[in-house]
């Protein structure tokens, strides 16, 4: 699940990537996880997963635990109930992507017709 895949265009509107992959880490873990194994799985710098951590605890969605040296990191009954809907929203999008045949949509200029030119006599 948290391999990389294919970018997905609907995921990519609706949910920003790292944060919503360090949810559903913790969501996957049933339990408190170090913080370098959430860098590893959502492919962020330490420095990064601590700083996405902090505003998920300021938020109410995570707590830290120190144990030592080490920080230990559980997701809030809050938490949960996000990372749980964030998977809902993942597979919703999965579903509607695969519907449609999982084709980007780009916006391409329109082709400008050619003018209806007559020549001059």
């Amino acid at each position: 699940m948290f391999e990389k895949k294919e970018k997905r265009v609907l995921e990519d509107l609706f949910i920003r990537e790292k944060p919503a992959l360090i949810l559903l880490a913790l969501k996957a873990a049933k339990g408190s996880v170090y913080a370098t194994i959430l860098s590893k799985k959502s492919d962020c710098t330490y420095s990064h997963t601590i700083k996405i951590l902090d505003v998920l605890r300021n938020y109410g969605l995570v707590t830290f635990e120190k144990r030592g040296r080490i920080k230990m990191i559980t997701l809030t009954d809050d938490g949960w109930d996000v990372a749980h809907n964030l998977e809902a929203i993942q597979k919703k999008l999965t579903q509607i992507e695969d519907k449609k045949g999982a084709q980007p949509v780009h916006k391409s200029k329109p082709e400008l017709a050619e003018p209806d030119v007559q020549p001059k006599e």
